[in-house]
């Protein structure tokens, strides 16, 4: 009976020692392996996420490159076009003036050409009248 009752005991025992230590060690490895897919999923998913993020902040950067360029051109273009609308207006102005010049210098031209006419006249009539 003593031999029967210390093996029940040493049974108890035994069955109490393998179902702590095996549970824990069965399921650790399990649970650690999903947790380790689980891990990598997430990552996976923020590395996706930032990957996108970024690609959106490269295209908007992009957007407004082209927007600061495209308002260079036209103030360049506006600016342009002053500078040839000015130009045109000081080629009108100077050929005005250059015209001006041209019929003064013909008048003056024309009223040396009569003084001088007269002038021979005079000398003309003096010999004659002498």
């Amino acid at each position: 009976m003593k031999k029967t009752i210390a093996t029940l005991i040493a049974g108890l025992f035994a069955t109490a020692a393998l179902a702590q230590a095996p549970t824990p060690a069965a399921t650790t490895p399990a649970a650690a392996k999903v947790e380790a897919k689980v891990e990598a999923k997430q990552e996976k998913q923020a590395a996706k996420a930032e990957v996108k993020e970024t690609k959106a902040a490269a295209k908007a950067d992009v957007k407004e490159t082209k927007a600061a360029a495209k308002a260079d051109v036209k103030e360049a273009k506006a600016g342009a076009k002053a500078e040839v609308k000015e130009a045109k207006a000081d080629a009108k102005e100077t050929k005005k003036e250059a015209k001006a010049e041209v019929k003064e210098a013909k008048a003056d031209a024309k009223h040396i050409k009569a003084e001088h006419k007269v002038e021979q006249k005079a000398t003309t009539v003096a010999a004659a009248t002498k």
